[in-house]
């Protein structure tokens, strides 16, 4: 069995196997992080989260952990909040106990360094072709509109309610995402659509998609038809959040016909209209519960229970005996 720590270093784990920069890139940004930590005066020392060292993922953490040995059932969910914790308690009090929430979207610190883990998109689309210096001066651009937006926000609210009530707590975004990523890429190389039509059915062989479709919230073309071709493509399945509008033209300028995503801004469809990419929006909650559920079935396969709430769709891989 794993503690809650360990339940993470799985996800970490995971997530970094299927980073898109590969490898190396994740070590140099650790590199940096710890060069950064050297360098700084010792009165700015105390204020550095230490993680940054060891987790290239900081919207992706342990929030709370009562150092629980042993993680028998988990309560999982896209989006964990107050009433979420509040149902983990009360299932804990029932007889169900719950020895860990595990949500995807981050909270708390993780939530406040949203836009620092977005620092990915930059070394993505440069190997879709995109100058690093554009590329990266339109994510400075973005990563700064989001840090704004996300800083008068009630990080720790939940948070808190977990604390007070001894839950254990963690989520699991890029970590997660990434494997949506690995995931899709995969699927899309072996299945080998030609079309937007022919793209949109294969994406309807995946569980969580299907279900989706069912729920009203299936995969959707929004820009293009289903005859276009789908040339080259690119997958927003991961980096924390949305690109700037600007990156789209830049798209076309490198040749990318295709891009397939978990949802776009209102504002970017002018820019992708305008430069006549097409746009296939997978569906967010069932791409979310993908890469969630890649995980958790590593741990059903150690034999803990996973109890789904907060809108995961929940399909487990894991072979029955």
């Amino acid at each position: 069995m794993l503690n809650v720590k360990q339940v993470f270093e799985l996800s970490l784990k995971l997530g970094m196997a299927a980073d898109p920069r590969g490898a190396t890139a994740i070590k140099k940004s650790l590199e940096r992080a710890k060069r950064n930590y050297a360098d700084l005066p010792a009165h700015e020392k105390e204020y550095f989260d230490q993680t940054r060292l060891t987790n290239p993922y900081l919207d992706s953490s342990v929030l709370v952990d009562d150092g629980c040995k042993e993680v028998k059932r988990v309560l999982v969910g896209i989006d964990v909040g107050v009433g979420e914790i509040l149902l983990a308690s009360q299932l804990s009090e029932r007889g169900k106990k719950i020895d860990l929430v595990i949500g995807h979207h981050p909270l708390g610190r993780n939530l406040a360094y949203l836009d620092e883990a977005m620092e990915l998109q930059a070394e993505v689309h440069q190997r879709h072709g995109i100058p690093i210096h554009l590329a990266e001066k339109i994510l400075e651009e973005r990563t700064r509109e989001v840090s704004r937006g996300l800083h008068s926000l009630n990080h720790y609210q939940a948070v808190n309610i977990a604390q007070l009530l001894q839950v254990n707590l963690m989520n699991t975004h890029t970590t997660t995402d990434n494997l949506v990523d690995g995931f899709i890429h995969n699927f899309l190389k072996a299945e080998q659509p030609e079309t937007v039509g022919e793209l949109m059915k294969a994406l309807l062989k995946i569980p969580e998609y299907q279900e989706a479709k069912r729920l009203g919230t299936g995969p959707k073309i929004f820009a293009g038809s289903p005859q276009h071709r789908i040339g080259k493509f690119l997958l927003e399945m991961t980096g924390g959040t949305n690109p700037s509008s600007k990156v789209y033209e830049q798209f076309s300028r490198a040749g990318i016909s295709t891009v397939i995503g978990m949802h776009i801004r209102e504002q970017s469809m002018e820019t992708v209209n305008t430069h006549h990419l097409n746009v296939i929006v997978a569906g967010h909650i069932s791409s979310d519960s993908l890469g969630m559920n890649l995980f958790l079935d590593e741990l059903e396969k150690k034999g803990i229970e996973i109890v789904p709430c907060g809108g995961l769709i929940r399909v487990s891989r894991v072979k029955k005996k």
